[in-house]
């Protein structure tokens, strides 16, 4: 070997490139992590500093045990009465963030969502690569203009036009049972009764969406419902909940591919597939001039409209396929996981039920939508005790905010120095967590009775306490969110609601199959789902006989 030889020109210049890149790296990762420490000095001295659990992790702080939790509520609810009504939470990589458990700081946040509260990288990325750009996604003036062009297709006028569709469903599903009772040997049949929920809300969206009748409640299948099925049989297993944890700190992670990404994107396909399809034959209806009166007051009407606006409510065709996505979203999902937890309660307490159908068969014939909205207590005490113990969109995303800002507390709370204070900094960057669940059923908000199902609290107005009246949202719940980004379609989802149970509940009696205390956990779909345990799936079988 000669230890003096020169070397190329060549090999010279790939040691000097190797070495530049090499260079280039470390300046690049010395930068990001000057950066990044200087960011944490400034949130740490622009942010109040308030107690909280100690981290269980060192790489997922809390986050994981929270994933995990088979009742993140009751978590988050013990946190607050241990440390205070706004506390921090440690987060993924040294993230922190700040819970808030009193209802003047969470109407304050929901006032500014969309603004100054916004979605994170990694909310943005997976939203757009599920349901794609639509009112989900947006922020800002890009969701107040979105949500301007939308709003007719939800209206009073519009929704009263739509009960004769959730009618029709109930019906449908109503025939359908009568038939399964029939054929069986006794008086009574054992019926999955999340599977037909599912059944109704699509079928239900479908017509009054996009006037199409997906017909499943006539057995036909449907490609969109197999695929939101197909997620709720495979539950996200550890490596999932990790790699989901991680992304919050590094997006890219997501464009990864595993198993339930991959059950996602081919969710979001499939409804893509759907809505492009609908859309197609609506515009060759609306070019041979088919469509009836009124039609651009409906949403398919609306979307297309959108298409020839002017700027202020013109929407791009990857905007009207994304609200499509949502529709199809929200009304499959929400709806169908809220009638059936309305009908596990009704079935855990049989006097509930007897005293919802004496009412229902004292009024008589099905109520019009006027008297849906104003003529039956009881059957609205029985909704929203529903939506209060059990809302059907349970995900606990954490929004960051794009500003400097202060909190507003109702109460005051002790801060990592030991000071009390009435009020929280809040600064650029800071990830603020809301559970939605933990708010509706928190003893200090509804009292000592919050954790049961007892509607009688929506029949007299000392039934809901002094804090619960504090929370701003529709009939003091989270349920629907609240402020800029309150949900558009609450009054459709509402009145569905009460039309299916109302139907059901006039015509049928239902119990628990293995009696009133078989057990019910909840897993994990597109959203959180009931199921009886010991099923596959999501099953959530009862037993249902005609009433007589």
């Amino acid at each position: 070997m000669n230890l003096f030889a020169i070397p190329s020109p060549s090999s010279l210049w790939t040691t000097v490139r190797s070495g530049g890149a090499i260079n280039a790296a470390c300046s690049f990762a010395a930068l990001w992590a000057l950066v990044k420490v200087l960011r944490m000095l400034r949130w740490r001295v622009k942010t109040t500093q308030l107690l909280g659990p100690p981290r269980t992790s060192l790489v997922y702080g809390v986050s994981r045990d929270l994933a995990s939790s088979h009742d993140r509520a009751a978590t988050y609810e013990r946190w607050a009465t241990e440390y205070g009504v706004v506390y921090m939470i440690p987060s993924v990589l040294g993230q922190t963030n700040v819970v808030l458990c009193d209802p003047k700081a969470i109407a304050h946040f929901y006032a500014r969502e969309t603004w100054t509260y916004v979605k994170t990288p990694l909310t943005l990325a997976f939203l757009e690569s599920s349901i794609g750009k639509g009112l989900l996604w947006s922020q800002g003036e890009t969701h107040r203009r979105q949500r301007k062009a939308l709003t007719p297709a939800f209206s009073n006028a519009a929704i009263r036009k739509l009960t004769s569709v959730f009618y029709d469903s109930a019906y449908k599903a109503k025939g359908q049972w009568d038939n399964v009772i029939e054929s069986s040997k006794d008086d009574d049949a054992v019926i999955e009764v999340q599977n037909w929920m599912n059944h109704i809300s699509l079928d239900t969206v479908g017509i009054a969406g996009f006037s199409h009748d997906f017909g499943s409640l006539d057995g036909k299948r449907v490609s969109v419902a197999e695929a939101f099925d197909t997620l709720g049989s495979n539950q996200p297993s550890a490596v999932d909940t990790a790699v989901f944890l991680l992304a919050s700190v590094f997006p890219i992670i997501l464009k990864i591919p595993n198993k339930r990404q991959n059950l996602f994107k081919k969710l979001g396909i499939t409804m893509e597939q759907i809505s492009n399809e609908l859309l197609i034959r609506s515009r060759r209806e609306k070019d041979a001039d088919m469509s009836q009166g009124g039609e651009e007051n409906s949403l398919i009407g609306l979307l297309i409209k959108s298409e020839g606006q002017d700027a202020e409510l013109h929407m791009s065709v990857e905007e009207v396929v994304a609200q499509m996505k949502v529709l199809l979203l929200a009304g499959y999902e929400t709806t169908s996981i809220s009638l059936t937890w309305a009908l596990i309660e009704l079935s855990r307490h049989s006097d509930v039920q007897t005293r919802l159908r004496e009412e229902l068969l004292a009024f008589g014939p099905d109520p019009t939508y006027d008297q849906l909205k104003a003529n039956l207590p009881y059957l609205d005490a029985v909704v929203h005790e529903t939506l209060r113990l059990h809302p059907p969109d349970t995900t606990t995303l954490s929004p960051q905010a794009a500003e400097d800002d202060v909190l507003p507390l109702s109460e005051p709370v002790r801060t990592m120095s030991g000071n009390m204070t009435d009020s929280i900094s809040i600064a650029k960057g800071t990830l603020i967590t809301i559970s939605m669940e933990a708010i509706n059923r928190s003893l200090a908000i509804w009292g000592p009775d919050a954790k049961e199902f007892k509607p009688e609290r929506w029949l007299t107005e000392d039934g809901i306490s002094g804090k619960a009246k504090e929370v701003q949202g529709h009939r003091h719940l989270l349920t629907f969110v609240d402020g800029p980004r309150a949900c558009l379609g609450k009054d459709f989802a509402i009145i569905e609601f009460k039309t299916v149970v109302s139907v059901l509940v006039k015509n049928f009696v239902f119990e628990m199959r293995d009696g009133p205390d078989t057990p019910v956990e909840v897993v994990r779909g597109v959203l959180s789902r009931p199921r009886v345990v010991g099923e596959d799936g999501t099953g959530v079988p009862l037993r249902v006989r005609r009433y007589e």
